[in-house]
């Protein structure tokens, strides 16, 4: 502020009292000095308000009402300071009584063009700081929305890893495989690579969040493979996906995450078994996949945190905003999981 004022004195010296190299210092240093106390006077009523006013009334009115509007304020604020800095002049006796409002004519052109000045440039400097600002705090939101993004695709791998990885699961399929060497060695070797295929997809914490649906279809089809051999007849599955929509992108371990919950409340449970049923359509600029099973169904309100249907929908509201749903409604041989994303192409 003292810098803005000496500056402004200064200028107001050199533009309006016509003082050049030949001028007496005496009379420049006089001249600097009332200058001075007007930008002393002034600039500081300007530098509080300005920045305060300028955002709201920017945000209230457009360009050119709101320049208007700040102009305005600008030779209030003038006329404001040079009233003081008069008033202090006279107070020190160097006006004398008779030329107050002779002082305050002078004053006043010299006053406002500075005030517009200094004032247009806080408005402009004010202005740039606010877009800075928001800019800033848009690339913090960007920034932190892609770390839980990533936050939430890796629980997500976590979690398929570990449905992988569980005991029971890896032990019967190992079992099954021993089984398969004698009587069907070529079926135990497909298995074994179904399996292999299957854990790598799931160690694979470098692939993008999203991945084409052919690529997620073939670790599904692993995967129900694999429970096919140890569940027999029990477990029958259909596809029914276009191959024009292979391409087409969607979360990594999505179709999975909804086979798996099938297998788990639609399959395992019943002695006889049951079917899951895979299918997709595009809908204009819109992909929706459903997964049906004829299961004995869950209350889809009731999902423990963590749970891989939560973990899904937690990922899309990431990836997608509001763009994206997934809706499960659960009955007795009815069980439908239903997830529609934008349609996004990959390379």
């Amino acid at each position: 502020m003292f810098g803005w004022s000496i500056a402004t004195a200064v200028s107001a010296v050199a533009i309006f009292s016509g003082a050049t190299w030949r001028t007496p210092w005496n009379q420049v240093v006089e001249a600097f000095t009332i200058s001075l106390i007007f930008t002393v006077c002034i600039l500081p009523l300007a530098a509080f308000t300005m920045p305060r006013l300028a955002p709201a009334i920017g945000c209230r009115f457009k360009f050119p009402l709101d320049w208007a509007i700040l102009i305005a304020v600008m030779v209030v604020l003038a006329l404001a300071g040079s009233s003081i800095a008069i008033g202090v002049l006279r107070a020190a006796g160097y006006i004398r009584p008779g030329h107050v409002w002779e002082w305050f004519a002078g004053s006043l052109r010299t006053s406002i063009i500075m005030t517009l000045i200094f004032g247009v440039s806080i408005s402009a400097i004010e202005a740039m700081r606010a877009r800075l600002d928001e800019a800033a705090m848009a690339l913090w939101a960007k920034e932190r929305e892609e770390t839980e993004a990533r936050r939430l695709a890796a629980e997500a791998q976590l979690a398929a890893l570990e449905n992988r990885v569980q005991p029971h699961f890896l032990f019967n399929t190992l079992n099954s495989i021993a089984a398969l060497v004698h009587e069907d060695p070529s079926r135990a070797e497909r298995m074994t690579t179904q399996l292999a295929s299957l854990l790598r997809s799931s160690l694979d914490q470098q692939g993008s969040p999203l991945v084409a649906l052919v690529e997620e279809l073939q670790i599904v089809r692993n995967y129900l493979e694999i429970e096919r051999v140890r569940c027999g007849d029990r477990l029958q599955y259909t596809i029914d996906v276009d191959e024009k929509l292979n391409s087409m992108r969607l979360p990594r371990f999505a179709v999975q995450t909804l086979v798996e919950n099938s297998v788990k409340y639609g399959v395992s449970p019943r002695r006889e078994g049951g079917s899951i049923a895979i299918r997709a359509a595009a809908h204009q600029d819109r992909l929706e996949l459903e997964v049906r099973d004829d299961g004995p169904g869950f209350d889809p309100t009731v999902l423990r945190e963590g749970h891989g249907l939560e973990l899904l929908r937690a990922r899309l509201s990431m990836l997608f905003g509001d763009a994206a749903s997934l809706r499960v409604t659960s009955a007795p041989g009815a069980t439908r999981a239903t997830l529609n994303v934008p349609v996004t192409i990959g390379a």
